[in-house]
């Protein structure tokens, strides 16, 4: 809520006076039917809703989408909405994240980079399939086009391979794994447990992690990769394991939103 508050003013001050931000969140409050309260009373032309999930998942953003067009039906004025459904790539986006990365790697080399993603169920990733191109392995989401926009799984290693290129580490320098897994279902992998284990059991001692399904720090950034992941980590032998804390309310994030709202306006 901190950084979400922030993060609106900044992008307020950044943006002219034809444009009215809102603020709403998906389980808490304000509500997202409070945020299009506001901008109705605004009189506003076109709402464009931009859930800050960079990666679609139906959790997620398309979960944000039905509660929109859910709280907005059986209004006698609707304006045009336009919904910014994914950024896996954005280079704004991307920029930040390398530049918040950037400060712990001049000073300390670590042996391994580590992208963590929050999880899903894959049944969820195969239902969202097209022409049932979906394998779940590494050749099918080592590309990004038509066939796998939608997916999930392939938008987190896109996001990946542009962070490794700002960062300029090769493919051999990082690894990528999910979090977060509940219940008994097969979830995308690989999972973060597994790999830490491994990793440590490899002799790689020094981690730098990156949570980039996330733009702000919350209790699954800070506390289940900041604090518990550590803690296996170094259970497990390991040495030294840094968390890249999140784009928050970081200036470059909001020239990335304002160019994000103003391409879309």
């Amino acid at each position: 809520m901190f950084h979400g508050v922030e993060l609106k003013e900044k992008l307020v001050a950044q943006l002219d006076e034809n444009y009215i931000v809102a603020l709403g969140m998906r389980y808490q409050s304000p509500s997202i039917a409070s945020a299009l309260d506001e901008l109705l009373d605004q009189n506003v032309k076109k709402i464009i809703v931009l859930p800050l999930f960079p990666q679609y998942a139906s959790a997620t953003t398309g979960s944000v989408i039905e509660q929109v067009m859910d709280d907005i039906k059986g209004r006698l004025i609707i304006p045009e909405i336009e919904f910014i459904s994914q950024y896996p790539d954005d280079k704004l986006m991307i920029k930040t994240f390398a530049k918040l990365g950037k400060k712990y790697l001049e000073k300390l080399e670590y042996d391994k980079i580590v992208f963590s993603y929050h999880g899903l169920p894959e049944r969820q990733i195969r239902k969202s399939s097209i022409d049932d191109y979906c394998q779940l392995n590494e050749k099918c989401c080592s590309t990004y086009h038509s066939k796998n926009q939608f997916c999930y799984r392939a938008q987190c290693f896109l996001t990946s391979r542009k962070l490794a290129e700002a960062l300029q580490i090769s493919e051999d320098k990082y690894t990528v794994f999910f979090q977060s897994r509940l219940g008994k279902d097969p979830w995308i992998q690989p999972y973060a447990e597994d790999e830490i284990k491994r990793m440590a059991s490899e002799g790689i001692n020094k981690i730098l992690i990156f949570s980039p399904a996330f733009t702000a720090d919350c209790l699954e950034t800070t506390l289940e990769v900041g604090e518990e992941f550590k803690e296996l980590f170094i259970e497990e032998g390991g040495e030294e394991w840094q968390l890249v804390e999140s784009l928050n309310s970081d200036d470059l994030w909001v020239e990335s939103l304002k160019h994000m709202v103003v391409g879309h306006s």
